[in-house]
């Protein structure tokens, strides 16, 4: 027998925001993630018949989607401007974390692997599915897909997390950098900033950013110099915020653009900076702000 139409909806909707983070850790876009979802609905409500565990068979249909968005997702990749970044995913920097270990970092490598690769990883690893039911997901064999995971891992493990601060900790070195570098204070950044500190700027030939990543002190150093000089505009501090896992931070930039700014610390020092200025990526954000909340 069918099932009915509210039993259908109030299983999808108790499992969207798991199947959302899903997509988004497929994707790396909130706007893409969110289609999949639409997408998602009109097949679970056209399925026939009872379905024993709803939120497996809602797995396999948003994995399936995302798969297929992932061919097309990284066709547009290669043409895109300058340095590609993960959409944000913010959260108030009070906020409990969300429930993964997913770092921005880790985001950045997993574009590295193979769509399947990545599936297999996110479902397993991180989402906490059976070998079984990721192998019949993915359409392959256990042993496969045991294979394409223990891949996974080892492309990734130099991405995990190993370096936390405490929120307190991260607050104080999101407004210290934040100071310094609107001031062009060489010597405040140069005790905060890595040696080989990297800076990613993620404008998609919409608007100004770096079309280059940025490596090493002496041109991070010099780059935050010349912009403090050349400023009209001096940039505003909106929020502090955890941004996929790492301290951030959301500001008016130069040139009264926001901006979303995630920090990647070790032992106590910048190692790299993730600037998102596309205001493609930040519709989300400017929704938070008009609401008067940060995450």
């Amino acid at each position: 027998m069918p099932m009915p139409p509210n039993e259908r909806l109030a299983d999808f909707e108790a499992q969207r925001p798991r199947l959302l983070r899903l997509a988004y850790r497929m994707l790396g876009s909130h706007s893409e993630a969110e289609d999949v979802i639409q997408d998602a609905w009109p097949r679970w409500s056209s399925v026939t018949g009872e379905v024993d565990v709803p939120a497996a068979y809602l797995t396999r249909i948003v994995t399936r989607l995302c798969l297929d968005q992932l061919k097309s997702a990284r066709a547009r990749r290669e043409e895109y401007v300058g340095p590609w970044l993960p959409d944000p995913l913010m959260q108030h920097a009070g906020e409990e974390a969300v429930a993964d270990d997913v770092t921005l970092t880790l985001m950045m490598a997993m574009e590295r692997l193979s769509p399947l690769e990545r599936a297999a990883f996110l479902l397993h690893d991180i989402f906490d599915t059976p070998l079984d039911e990721v192998a019949a997901i993915l359409e392959r064999e256990p042993a496969a897909v045991r294979q394409l995971a223990s891949r996974a891992r080892r492309h990734l493990r130099e991405a995990r997390p190993r370096y936390t601060l405490s929120p307190q900790g991260a607050a104080d070195l999101v407004r210290a950098f934040h100071e310094a570098s609107t001031k062009g204070d060489i010597e405040a950044l140069s005790g905060i900033l890595s040696d080989q500190v990297t800076v990613f700027s993620d404008g998609g030939g919409k608007i100004l950013a770096f079309r280059n990543v940025v490596r090493g002190m002496d041109r991070v150093l010099r780059l935050f110099r010349g912009l403090a000089r050349k400023a009209a505009y001096r940039p505003k501090l909106l929020a502090t915020v955890m941004i996929d896992g790492l301290p951030g931070f959301v500001s008016i930039d130069r040139g009264a653009a926001l901006q979303t700014t995630a920090i990647e610390v070790r032992d106590g020092k910048i190692t790299a900076l993730y600037i998102v200025r596309n205001p493609d990526k930040l519709r989300h954000v400017h929704a938070m702000l008009a609401e008067g909340r940060e995450g």
